[in-house]
Order: structure tokens, then sequence, then C-alpha cells
């Protein structure tokens, strides 16, 4: 195969210059292979931690909120054309049930884009067992939805979740609550809401999700006993909760809800936004660090192609003394960013990728998590190679357009 002249310079003055060839493509490798790592350090744990907020937090909530007196009463009672001021205004007292839930939950089966709903019923309770008291949440589901939207069964330290079904009084308590109560599987436990009678239950389970506040505080019943401990009736639920076939599409669809239902639809993202403020201050960080690297980089094979136009001044003049224009001149050096840039790019991924799977080999043994969490992303590899070649670009074009600007008449008679 014919090379092209130009091509056959750049790489004679490269591999005429092996050392600082290789000087200069450790840099993009080393960048490169920076990019990919920290870039899978970055999604592997924003996709475990988003993981482990969606063991807790539906893709969106559908509640009844409480809502602050406004001035409609009035208007409606003053039909006149004078501003209704209302002062100090307190939150209205109504039930948190939602309307015919069952019915709405009907509704929402429709849309495609639905994955799994769920009723629930919440209560603030207060836990007994002997003297001791605690507060914490009652979550009155249908367990074997619940285990299917949340992975309930991976949670479990003790016991069967499928049989608060079985048992007509059976309660599924956090890891905190059976410490600080001393319970065990099949102990029974006094659950007092702030309406109805206090209901004693039985344990037919224990679980951790290794949250302390949540282990502390959270247990889950049937459903139907959740309305019995609070003297409801069978319609009576406080959430619908929903996970959608793509969770990005939960902020829009929770607006659209909204509209439709006139109850608050909250979204993971508003549900979680110190984690998603976490997020973006890390990518902040991570592409500051990567940006510096990928310039120190750059400005290294700026200095070695500098140095070799310096160095090679007199063969330039030559080149354009035979004949060769400034754009001639400008692909050789151009070239050799791009090969050093290419060089530097196959072994940046090479050692991205294996440095990456060593990494995910540690063990962490923290809560749920067995090792650091990695991730094996192909565009992150695709991005690292064209940002490196980008650099090398740039970093080669300046050094290029001065050699093409080299006066040969000026040099040779120098």
């Amino acid at each position: 195969m014919k090379v092209n002249v130009n091509t056959e310079i750049a790489v004679t003055y490269l591999w005429a210059r092996k050392k600082q060839t290789l000087i200069a493509a450790m840099g993009v490798m080393f960048g490169i292979s920076m990019f990919i790592f920290m870039q899978s350090l970055m999604k592997g744990t924003n996709d475990y931690f988003e993981k482990q907020s969606f063991s807790n937090t539906a893709h969106i909530r559908i509640y009844n909120e409480n809502k602050i007196a406004d001035t409609h009463i009035m208007e409606t009672a003053m039909g006149d054309s004078s501003v209704k001021l209302l002062v100090n205004p307190k939150q209205v007292q109504q039930s948190l049930s939602i309307i015919n839930p069952y019915g709405l939950i009907r509704m929402l089966w429709k849309d495609p884009l639905v994955a799994d709903i769920t009723p629930q019923v919440t209560a603030d309770v207060i836990y007994a067992g002997g003297n001791v008291q605690l507060n914490g949440n009652v979550f009155g589901v249908n367990i074997v939805e619940e285990d299917k939207m949340f992975d309930v069964q991976s949670n479990m330290l003790k016991g069967d979740f499928h049989d608060l079904d079985r048992v007509s009084n059976g309660i599924l308590i956090g890891k905190g609550i059976a410490d600080k109560l001393s319970l065990h599987l099949n102990d029974n436990i006094t659950v007092r809401a702030a309406t109805g009678a206090p209901v004693i239950m039985r344990v037919i389970g224990i679980f951790t999700t290794t949250i302390i506040q949540t282990d502390n505080s959270k247990a889950y019943v049937n459903i139907k006993q959740a309305q019995n401990l609070l003297g409801k009736d069978r319609n009576y639920v406080t959430d619908i909760k929903m996970t959608l076939k793509d969770y990005n599409l939960a902020p829009p669809k929770a607006r659209e809800l909204e509209r439709i239902t006139g109850y608050k639809a909250e979204d993971w993202v508003q549900a979680n936004e110190q984690l998603k403020a976490a997020f973006k201050i890390r990518a902040v960080i991570l592409n500051s660090v990567i940006g510096v690297i990928l310039l120190v980089a750059g400005f290294g094979i700026y200095n070695i192609l500098n140095m070799t136009i310096y160095e090679k001044i007199k063969e330039i003049a030559i080149l354009k003394a035979t004949g060769f224009s400034g754009q001639s001149v400008i692909s050789i050096f151009l070239q050799q960013a791009i090969y050093i840039g290419l060089i530097g790019a196959v072994i940046g991924l090479l050692v991205g990728f294996f440095l990456t799977l060593a990494v995910s080999k540690i063990y962490i043994g923290a809560g749920n998590l067995k090792y650091l969490p990695m991730s094996f992303y192909l565009p992150h590899y695709i991005e690292g190679v064209g940002f490196g070649i980008l650099t090398t670009i740039a970093a080669g074009y300046f050094p290029a357009k001065k050699a093409s600007k080299v006066d040969p008449v000026t040099i040779i008679r120098g």
C-alpha cells in the first residue's frame, strides 16, 4: 500500500524521537485511563445509590397533601370586586384518604408507561414491648406487590414476609425495632395509632435496610390490618405508589398526574433531592479533574512538537523550498499529534478497563454493599477516546501552524 509522503515524514519524525513520543503518548494514556476509571466509578456509585433509593422510594407517590386555607370560600360568599385577604392562614383539617383509590388505580393501569402500582395505608404509631415504647410508622401494603416493587425479600433477616397474608395480626418489623424492644419471631408487640384501639400483633419477620432511621421505625402489616388499626373502612388508602418502565420519565409524568387527579404526585427526584445534588457535585469534581489531566497531556504534546519544530527548522525550510506547501507542513505535524493520541488512546483504553476491573474486586462489606460498585459502560470508552484525540489535535494544531509559516529563504541564509 502506497503511503502518502506527508504521512511517511510524520512517522519518520516520531520514530526518530521515540522517547519523547512515548512520553507524550503516556500523558494521553494517563488522561484517558483516568477518565474511564473515574467515569466508571461515578456511574457505578450513582447507579448503586439510585437502586438503594428505589428500594424504599417509588418512582411516583400519589397522596392527599394537607392544604393551606385560601380565600376561595370568601370569594364565593362575597361575589364582589373587593380584594379578599386571609391573615395567618392555617392548614385545613381534612382526611388523608384518597377518594375512590381503586378506581384511580384502574385508570392508572391504562397508561402504557406504568410498570407496577400498589395502594398503601400509612399510619404514625407507637410500638410497645414490655415497658419500652417507640414511635414509628406502619405501612399497610399488599406484601406481594410491595416485594415486586421494592424487593422486600432481599432485606429479610428472619421469617417469611408472605406470612403477612397468612397471619391476620402479623407484623413485619425493622431490625432496630426488634433490637430496642428485644423482640424475636412469634413474639407479641402492641401497636397503637392516633385513632383506633391498641392492637396486639405477632412478629412474623424481621428485615433490615441498613438505613438506621428506617430500621428503627418502619414496619409492614397487611393493608386490611392497617385499616383496622386506624378504625377505617376498606376504601381508606393514603398512598398510591407507582413504578414506571423508564424512571427518568417520572418527573413529567408526576406533573401530569397532579393535573389529572388533583392530588400531590411526588416523583423520586423530589423525594431524593440531596442525592441528586450529590450526583451533580461529584460530576463537577470529576470533570474538573479529568479536564486538568487532559490539559496537562495536551501541553506535553504541544511542547514536544514545538521542540521538534525548533530542531527540524532547517529540514522544514528545505521541505518548503522543494515545493511542500504550508498545508502539507501542517498535515505532517498534525498527523504526529494524531498518532500520539491514537497510541495513548489504545493503551489508555486497556489500562482504564483493567484498572476498573481490579477496583471492582475490592471488598467493602459495609451494609449490603459487598464490592465497590463500578460500571463497564461502553459510551465512557468511546467518549474517552474522543476527548483524547480532540486534545491531541488541539495541542498539535498550533505548532503545526507555526511550522507552516517558516520562511525557507530566511532559514537557509541564516
